[in-house]
């Protein structure tokens, strides 16, 4: 190791934590394969069955700590304003004085593990460099899966000073002193108290999109919340589609789309499942990669029906957390396909019996898989480069009011259909139903600094960006009067695609209404469909009375952003209520 600033870093890191020794990964097989014997043995992880599920294993956190915890997020920049009304603040100096206390002897009686890698494809002008200094060797070999750990790392930093540094203990898994915190000036994240991987695998979510953001920002490029997809035609031409979707609203599924039997010739390619990094190209157009190497999943609802490209990812080599366990040593959680059995070993590790009422694995269980298992994995997904992406989508979970699908006017209407972009409460989630919650671009929890300044952000991109993205919003979960839903989703949303697609090139039936350009007559394959009589024209209805208390909502969620938000926001509000007025 010539690098004597992460050195000096690692050292310091250990004075104060005092952990017995200091590994430094590799990311070797061997490596791999010493770490989870170790954890085999003291019951850390469990081992799967072989047979089926070869070379997988189940880890168990602590039933306190089996989430992200947003309230314990905080963004540590100099001046509140900074970090905006959508993040929690707190100042380097209180951060300081209050958490950094908490690492002190941390990991004595525990070993403390240098885990470098990188985000994004080896040696692409896209990627960068981490350090993850951790106590928990589960940390360690989920790094290995999600992103390029080990010696690779270390020879494409090199002597470089260009990496996030990140520095994560277990603590005493107490919520009362777990905090999640990140330094956007120094490129920095902390974080202490917790196992899960939200909160543990420091690339993930911390860096990858809230330390990246503002990255992002500062040197022109961009850090979403985004999947990647190629949409391949029977001629064999890829269209490649960027998409942000909050929470069960289908991005998951989307990333991983089989084409149903009636859409012949038509592949969907998967190039990421949740974060994009994106820049302009030489050619002027949007490049984006996938900075992650692996899914990390939620395993409930994850079946042969909903996700099989997702269910071949995981069904080797991979890592389990909180789902139930079958008598046979196999993974178990609600929505698998097949019979319930009528006994299981529940998340926690207790017995669990059919009909208790209880559910057998966490709501929030999860897997963490090597993307490069995934059967529709692109040949694309590792370029350097990052693939052209033609079309951005945004989308909610929304009854009423908001079309199947829409393309926006331009992108700075583009920018303000994101920036508006919400979902309605389901039963799982609240007490109320139906409520819209604004989450604009899903970045709302994820953006590293004020939402308002990133709107700006965004906007300044597309000045940057010769031949932008179009940009689109996309409704899976419109109802009829009875409630159900009028569009069937899962593969067939490929339909929707097509017509993304042909927009892209310039072509594609279309009708021109206030909030941008619906499909027109045709514009939407429905061939092998069993639809009701007039679900299309639900599907696509813009009505002006549906219109007024969203407008005015968005208004009021803008309004929270005070004097920041662009001026152009505003402008794009009142001219969407004028070109209603106007009809």
């Amino acid at each position: 190791m010539t690098n004597r600033a992460l050195t000096a870093w690692v050292e310091d890191v250990a004075r104060h934590t005092r952990p017995d020794s200091v590994v430094w990964c590799d990311g070797s097989e061997v490596e791999n394969r010493r770490l989870i014997d170790g954890m085999l043995a003291d019951g850390t992880l469990l081992r799967l069955n072989e047979a089926k599920h070869p070379n997988s294993f189940l880890h168990r956190s602590h039933p306190s700590d089996v989430a992200r915890t947003e309230h314990l997020t905080f963004i540590c920049s100099d001046a509140k304003e900074e970090a905006g009304p959508n993040n929690n603040w707190m100042s380097p100096a209180d951060a300081r004085a209050k958490v950094w206390p908490l690492f002190g002897g941390a990991m004595k009686g525990r070993t403390m593990y240098v885990v470098p890698y990188v985000m994004g494809p080896l040696g692409s002008p896209h990627s960068k460099v981490g350090i993850e200094i951790t106590d928990s060797p589960y940390v360690a070999i989920s790094m290995r899966i999600m992103t390029r750990m080990g010696k690779a790392a270390l020879d494409q930093l090199g002597d470089s000073a260009d990496y996030v540094k990140g520095l994560h203990s277990l603590g005493d898994l107490s919520p009362e002193r777990r905090y999640i915190l990140h330094f956007p000036k120094a490129r920095e994240i902390w974080s202490v108290g917790s196992g899960y991987g939200g909160n543990a695998l420091l690339g993930k979510k911390c860096f990858a999109l809230r330390i990246a953001s503002v990255q992002g920002r500062d040197e022109a490029w961009m850090a979403e919340h985004m999947l990647i997809v190629g949409v391949e035609s029977p001629e064999g031409e890829t269209t490649y589609v960027a998409a942000a979707f909050p929470s069960a609203c289908g991005k998951t599924n989307l990333a991983m789309l089989v084409p149903p039997p009636t859409q012949k010739g038509w592949k969907v390619w998967t190039v990421g499942d949740d974060i994009a990094w994106m820049r302009p190209g030489p050619d002027g157009r949007l490049r984006a990669v996938n900075p992650e190497a692996g899914f990390f999943g939620v395993a409930p609802g994850t079946s042969a029906k909903t996700n099989p490209n997702a269910l071949a990812a995981l069904s080797r080599n991979s890592i389990f957390t909180n789902v139930a366990l079958t008598g046979d040593g196999s993974p178990w959680w609600e929505g698998l396909d097949g019979a319930v059995p009528e006994r299981l070993t529940d998340w926690r590790g207790k017995p669990w019996t059919r009909g208790s009422g209880e559910k057998a694995a966490h709501p929030n269980s999860r897997f963490t898989a090597p993307a490069a298992q995934c059967p529709s994995i692109s040949p694309k997904w590792e370029d350097p480069e990052g693939v052209p992406i033609s079309a951005i989508l945004f989308g909610g979970r929304r009854a009423t009011t908001f079309p199947l699908v829409f393309q926006s006017f331009d992108w700075n209407h583009g920018v303000f259909v994101g920036a508006g972009t919400g979902s309605e409460t389901t039963a799982a989630q609240s007490g109320a139903v139906g409520v819209v919650r604004r989450d604009p671009m899903a970045m709302l929890p994820f953006c590293g600094y004020d939402m308002a300044d990133y709107f700006g952000h965004w906007l300044a991109m597309g000045k940057r960006i010769a031949n932008p993205p179009r940009i689109f919003h996309v409704n899976w979960f419109r109802t009829g009067s009875d409630g159900r839903f009028l569009w069937p989703g899962f593969g067939d949303n490929l339909r929707v695609l097509r017509w993304v697609v042909e927009r892209c090139r310039g072509k594609g039936e279309a009708v021109r209404t206030p909030i941008g350009w619906v499909p027109g007559e045709g514009g939407i394959d429905l061939g092998g469909l069993s639809m009701p009589a007039g679900a299309m024209r639900g599907l696509l209805r813009v009505d002006r009375e549906e219109w007024k208390p969203e407008i005015a909502d968005i208004r009021a969620f803008f309004a929270k952003f005070g004097a920041r938000l662009p001026a152009e926001m505003r402008s794009q509000v009142d001219a969407l209520e004028r070109r209603f007025e106007g009809q």
